[in-house]
């Protein structure tokens, strides 16, 4: 049975290390053939929009763009939350090729199956 990885953003320039570590990992593990679907959620629902991601700075971190391209080039997922977006006032049409908005009843099912690990930073 193929292993899939979810994993929860719930920080962003806020939080800029735990930010860098969820991407970093979800890169990883799409480049280790891992079935890897990237949640943002909070303030890391900004680097959805095109141009932010390389607004982020972090000393001896991958950039986020890199990290990006590298999640969708492997086939991951990145979905944005439903209401995170809404409150930001962030929509489908405002989000990066790839990127898509759902909300929590995707992500419970994608979480839920054997064989699927959740992390959340």
């Amino acid at each position: 049975m193929a292993k899939k990885l979810v994993i929860k953003v719930t920080a962003g320039a806020d939080a800029p290390e735990r930010c860098s570590q969820a991407f970093t990992v979800a890169a990883v593990a799409v480049a280790s053939g891992v079935e890897v679907s990237l949640w943002l959620t909070g303030e890391s629902v900004w680097f959805a929009l095109p141009g932010r991601a390389a607004e982020f700075e972090l000393p001896h971190a991958a950039p986020l763009p890199e990290l990006i391209d590298g999640i969708l080039a492997g086939g991951g997922a990145i979905t944005v939350c439903t209401q995170c977006a809404a409150r930001r006032g962030v929509e489908q049409q405002d989000l990066i090729d790839g990127a898509g908005i759902a909300g929590a009843q995707l992500f419970v099912s994608e979480i839920m199956p054997e064989g699927v690990q959740a992390l959340v930073y």
